[in-house]
């Protein structure tokens, strides 16, 4: 497998090779089709997913105010025995990973005594940009009818030992390889009881310093039989919120005159999702959700969202209510209750292979363009302008940019056409302003790319470090 190593400092960083066989230099266009990322999609085990979702099945309920000393039941043993499988993984890994708890005590409508809801994340840090982080989430907790209800048998098969299943999954496969941008990978708890897990992580990423350019969040990738009578192997949901919860009157105004309302970090991470499922994953194709989560339901890239990080829902297409949230019986002839039975788990792969080859792109990409541009009112043509981060290591892995555009009715971006990686500025000579979405893209030497950057605060993913002038004109000193 090839791995971004041999990294040296200085001069050497412009002529860095990442398994592409061409010089950093090339401004030919890199190919659209990186080839060991197939490769990462056939690592992806169907037997290992399986093998761990009924290891998680096995500690009876998963419930936040379950049992946390029994070595056998309970949360507290099935976080203990994530850990462990994380830490395990560590050690057979090319890349560096830091395995650890991340914790905080909480009372709240579900959890009427104070309660410590304990995360468990495996940290498998970049060798370029390691500020730069992309997120893959899976949920620990489980429950029955009753959400108090912390002692009846709650095996969470679905919702959700599949996407922690495949969360361990995703580590073990991607470790294996050293990226220029980190990966977290998370085990997060509480998110039956109020997304408490999601609103911890947040405030230990801000403590890190993290640049979170995404979340991943796998909340059911197993069930492929619907309620509804619908089974489908083939399709996979992607929901993404569209404005940022947290923008600021100025920003609502350029937004107005700008666009962008479908254009947010969380929606081209969705883009990106789509259009990488079309190209490696097999039989699959994603249905791009315009909506945080499903009606009047909440999942863990929410806290993130709210924190103003980009992240997006990746679950299966068909639900069953039947097998969700219940208490295990039979009545009527249905069968209820989130049990083993109910897994598919070439499909809970297939979906994990998502999430792989999305992460392998976000952290093998350069960092991406900041300060997205536009330029064109009452002009025949169209010139968008972007800026980089200025450190001489982030941009060792860069190959150049691709400045993307559609009709502004249009789900996916279109049209695309790459520039060199010392280019900062593109005129696309008769395409009128008025008439299209523009974006732009960040290539590394081996042709993994960015998601795509809007123009303006409202299509974000990052900034330029802060200088002492922003901050007295941030203060008024």
């Amino acid at each position: 497998m090839i791995h971004f190593t041999n990294i040296a400092v200085g001069a050497a960083m412009s002529a860095l090779l990442v398994g592409s066989g061409v010089a950093a230099n090339n401004h030919e266009s890199p190919p659209i089709e990186v080839a060991r990322m197939h490769g990462f999609v056939k690592a992806v085990s169907a037997k290992n997913i399986e093998a761990d979702i009924k290891t998680l099945v096995g500690f009876g309920t998963r419930h936040t105010l379950s049992d946390t000393k029994s070595k056998t039941r309970g949360i507290g043993a099935a976080r203990r025995w994530i850990e462990a499988e994380f830490k395990r993984i560590a050690k057979t890994c090319a890349a560096d990973m830091e395995v650890y708890t991340v914790s905080e005590t909480f009372t709240g409508r579900r959890i009427p005594k104070a309660t410590e809801i304990v995360n468990v994340i495996a940290v498998q840090k970049g060798i370029l940009d390691p500020s730069r982080v992309v997120m893959m989430s899976g949920d620990i907790d489980s429950r029955v009818s009753d959400p108090l209800n912390s002692t009846s048998d709650s095996p969470g098969a679905n919702d959700n030992a599949s996407g922690m299943a495949g969360t361990l999954e995703a580590a073990r496969v991607l470790c294996q390889t050293k990226f220029p941008g980190t990966i977290v990978y998370m085990g997060l708890s509480g998110e039956e009881q109020g997304l408490y897990g999601g609103s911890t992580i947040t405030k230990h990423a801000k403590e890190k310093g993290w640049r979170v350019m995404g979340v991943l969040n796998n909340d059911m990738i197993g069930n492929i039989a619907g309620v509804n009578g619908v089974i489908n192997n083939t399709v996979a949901r992607v929901f993404s919120e569209g404005t940022r919860v947290t923008e600021t009157k100025a920003e609502a105004r350029q937004r107005r005159f700008w666009g962008g309302e479908v254009d947010s970090p969380s929606r081209n991470i969705a883009r990106l999702v789509d259009t990488l499922a079309d190209r490696y994953i097999p039989n699959l194709d994603v249905m791009m959700i315009y909506r945080l989560d499903r009606f009047r339901r909440g999942g863990h890239h929410r806290p993130f969202n709210e924190a103003g990080m980009p992240g997006v829902r990746i679950m299966e297409t068909n639900e069953n209510y039947n097998r969700q949230h219940q208490d295990l019986r039979t009545e009527n002839g249905i069968k209820y209750g989130d049990t083993i039975d109910g897994i598919d788990f070439d499909y809970a792969a297939k979906l994990t292979a998502l999430n792989v080859v999305t992460l392998a792109s976000m952290a093998g990409a350069p960092p991406f363009p900041v300060d997205v541009t536009l330029e064109g009112a009452v002009s025949p043509s169209t010139t968008i302008k972007w800026a980089m981060r200025p450190d001489e290591l982030e941009t060792a892995n860069l190959r150049g940019f691709r400045v993307y555009w559609r009709l502004t009715t249009d789900a996916q971006w279109h049209w695309n056409r790459f520039v060199g990686k010392d280019v900062r500025e593109l005129t696309l000579e008769n395409i009128v302003i008025d008439n299209y979405l523009f974006g732009v893209a960040a290539v590394a030497n081996d042709g993994l790319e960015s998601p795509v950057v809007f123009p303006g605060s409202m299509g974000a993913f990052d900034k330029l470090p802060a200088t002492d002038t922003d901050s007295e004109a941030a203060t008024g000193e």
